[in-house]
């Protein structure tokens, strides 16, 4: 074992490497192993590891001291990585890799979580509340309480993608609360945009990821459903929709809504609208197109998330090929050029030009 070695998260550890070696250690859970034959026919483990901020892979070579170690690892063991770690454009690599198991304490702040991490995501789901409580169209209003109530805890666990962006345990909550705050400072520009509408929309558009992405209620590492293999979340959100909105509408408080225009039948299809358009075209999954200004808005607020997302993380674990280029991730489509920092004005006055003493 390495003395002295420090501990990272894997957020933290894929932003402070490159191609010069860093000796850390990492707790984290194995998410998925697999061997495959490189093209010279040397065989590798392809290992893939998540603790609560991300993910990592890496390839270990059959003539590594710990790779029948590996092989016999139990699903989903949670171990802490020494090694010297280095990474490129072809991901992670571990040079001198030691296997440990964490001690009881390291096990339970493990499980805990990143600190930091989690206080984010408990800060984004009040805001969540909050932007709910306040839509005024008593239907939606009900409808997105219970759902908070019914599958809050689900909700919390779950990931916004499998990977490319928010593809951690909680990332959905980071997600839906960042495009509640933009929906609602959209919806102050263009009156047009029906701002309860936005909202609910928001809060339900990746609620079938809730089958397709979801975590266990201990651990980091994403499982798999039938539901969501063979459905899909969109299918899913429209599913887990109608099914909320048929509980809701057998309430007592149903009966006082009878009167309300729009109708119910109306107020329930452009919602379900917004979940099956929020993709914008066929071919990325959406059954249908966007059609009205909620449906348009809810597609660019969810993809505009999602690529600031991936340049967020790209800048901080992509490597420099040139001053200020950074090496292009995938799914982004070209190298990114780091932004021009702000404006910071000078020590002089405004109004006479002179310098302030």
């Amino acid at each position: 074992m390495m003395h002295g070695v420090t501990s990272l998260s894997i957020a933290a550890l894929r932003e402070c490497t490159g191609t010069t070696p860093v000796q850390a250690a990492v707790i984290a859970q194995l998410q998925s192993r697999s061997t495959r034959v490189a093209k010279t026919g040397k065989p590798y483990l392809e290992m893939a590891f998540a603790d609560s901020t991300g993910k990592m892979s890496f390839k270990l070579w059959s003539d590594s001291p710990v790779y029948q170690e590996a092989e016999s690892l139990k699903e989903s063991a949670v171990l802490r990585l020494e090694a010297r770690w280095t990474q490129s454009s072809y991901g992670m690599d571990a040079k001198d890799l030691e296997f440990h198991v964490p001690d009881e304490t390291a096990l339970n702040d493990f499980y805990a979580g990143d600190a930091d991490l989690r206080r984010r995501q408990e800060a984004d789901f009040v805001v969540i509340q909050s932007f709910c409580a306040s839509i005024a169209e008593p239907r939606l209003n009900a409808l997105c309480r219970m759902f908070l109530d019914q599958m809050g805890d689900r909700f919390r666990r779950t990931a916004a993608a499998r990977k490319n962006h928010h593809a951690r345990r909680g990332g959905l909550v980071e997600h839906v609360a960042q495009m509640m705050r933009s929906a609602d400072a959209i919806c102050g520009v263009y009156p047009v945009l029906n701002r309860d509408l936005m909202l609910a929309g928001v809060l339900f558009h990746d609620c079938g990821k809730l089958w397709e992405n979801t975590y266990p209620e201990h651990g980091f590492t994403q499982t798999f459903t039938l539901a969501g293999e063979m459905m899909g979340h969109i299918p899913l959100g429209i599913e887990m929709v109608n099914k909320l909105w048929r509980d809701l509408m057998e309430s007592e408080d149903a009966k006082a809504w009878a009167e309300l225009k729009p109708g119910s039948d109306d107020t329930r299809l452009h919602l379900l609208h917004l979940i099956g358009s929020h993709h914008g075209e066929h071919q990325f999954g959406s059954p249908v197109l966007p059609r009205t200004p909620e449906a348009f808005a809810l597609h660019y607020i969810d993809n505009l998330d999602a690529k600031l997302e991936m340049i967020r993380e790209a800048y901080a674990q992509s490597q420099e090929i040139a001053p200020n280029i950074v090496e292009r991730v995938f799914p982004l489509q070209n190298n990114l050029v780091r932004p021009l920092p702000g404006f910071v004005a000078s020590a002089t006055d405004e109004t006479t030009g002179d310098a302030v003493t």
